[in-house]
């Protein structure tokens, strides 16, 4: 991954060390969170921003399909949470019969 960072990935505008760090933690963190249903909003944003990223200064040329369908999902988990199968559901008392 550092090399990676180093390397191939060299046009995002941070630290190579910081960035793999960084990144692999987003990639193991956001989705366990994201099939929790904890912290789904947040979770969904962080990976939106990561998918931005990627898009931006990695792989432009990739948003066709990959990248828009991440956007849309993503998307979709920050508009409309994890809403009735969801820990953050459990957590906030909002179980239906």
């Amino acid at each position: 991954t550092y090399y990676l960072f180093a390397e191939e990935y060299s046009n995002v505008p941070l630290p190579s060390d910081f960035a793999a760090v960084m990144a692999t933690a987003a990639e193991h963190i956001f989705p366990v969170l994201l099939v929790l249903g904890l912290f789904t909003r947040g979770a969904a944003l962080g990976l939106l921003g990561m998918t931005m990223v990627i898009q931006i200064f990695v792989y432009p040329e990739a948003w066709w399909p990959v990248h828009s369908l991440w956007a849309a999902l993503c998307l979709m988990l920050i508009v409309r949470g994890g809403e009735l199968f969801s820990a953050d559901a459990l957590i906030a008392g909002r179980r239906q019969s």
